[in-house]
């Protein structure tokens, strides 16, 4: 099968398309046929050693944890799939090796969900970790109805989900983005603000009183920030700054979740939550997909078509 290879750390350039071999499938595994791949800041770190303190990798490696495509083939103890199920996963393992940059991927059934019919391959491929970190992030906040709710980098791929989440709870959402991204703010329920110096100060004029709760999807010492103008320093979390644990918060480190990957799916076909697919690239381009996910200027999501 054809899939993205690197045979060390380093940057896009080490991204090689080659034929290797077709993964097996273990007795608690499906064999899914990969019809589109997300592309997520965590592959290009990963490719880059900047989770060697974390997780143990293998090479040579391919990247990726989110996929969506059709089931061709069943391990012994799989009674939660059929042949021909289309399915959606965030397809993270302890150990980092065999991702979802690939035609085929041998994929653990308690990380997927089934595809509804009414979601495209591609928004189903851009859903999974994007879509489950927004979801678990709000959970530990504990953001709910009438709260005012904070989230930094609100247009990228995990804060543009977080924003309809949250407003789908019935809370009120002050999101950062540059300006150019305000309006598209607007579309998913937000009150923009332009991240940066002064930040604080410009919450503070939406919200006088301070904002419920805070999530952080940015980084850049955003956590700070949120300090600055939260009521309770206990509702913030990040999944970018591990200081936010020194300020009371919480770190997030979004898991595999069937049951909650099925809600999002849900929710996206039936047209409560928007997929913002940026763009998509053929699987040969992922290192083009790298770079422009390295670049920090994506709105929503980038994701990888694989023939």
């Amino acid at each position: 099968m054809k899939a993205i290879v690197t045979n060390g750390y380093g940057g896009a350039d080490n991204l090689r398309l080659l034929d290797v071999p077709q993964p097996k499938v273990g007795p608690d595994q499906v064999l899914v046929r990969v019809k589109a791949a997300g592309v997520n800041p965590v592959d290009w770190k990963i490719a880059a050693g900047g989770l060697d303190g974390m997780m143990y990798v293998h090479f040579p490696l391919i990247p990726g944890w989110d996929a969506a495509g059709v089931v061709e083939e069943l391990g012994a103890d799989t009674p939660e799939f059929s042949v021909g199920d289309e399915v959606l996963g965030y397809v993270r393992r302890d150990e980092v090796g065999h991702g979802t940059y690939a035609e085929y991927i041998a994929a653990p059934a308690r990380t997927l969900a089934r595809k509804p019919a009414a979601l495209g391959f591609r928004e189903a491929a851009a859903l999974p970790l994007a879509g489950l970190t927004a979801l678990r992030s709000l959970d530990r906040v504990g953001a709910g109805d009438g709260e005012t709710v904070l989230i930094h980098g609100g247009a990228g791929g995990v804060g543009s989900l977080g924003v309809q989440l949250a407003v789908l709870r019935g809370a009120r959402v002050i999101a950062t983005a540059s300006e150019r991204n305000h309006e598209f703010l607007r579309s998913l329920g937000a009150e923009p603000v332009t991240y940066g110096d002064g930040l604080a100060d410009r919450v503070r004029e939406i919200a006088p009183d301070g904002v419920d709760a805070a999530l952080d999807f940015a980084g850049g010492g955003a956590v700070h920030v949120s300090r600055e103008v939260l009521k309770d320093a206990a509702r913030s979390a990040s999944i970018a700054d591990g200081d936010v644990q020194k300020l009371g918060g919480q770190v997030v480190w979004v898991r595999p979740d069937a049951a909650g990957l099925a809600q999002l799916a849900e929710l996206a076909a039936a047209g409560k939550l928007t997929v913002h697919v940026d763009a998509a690239l053929p699987l040969a381009d992922a290192a083009e997909a790298f770079r422009r996910s390295e670049s920090g200027r994506t709105r929503g999501k980038l994701v990888l078509d694989v023939p």
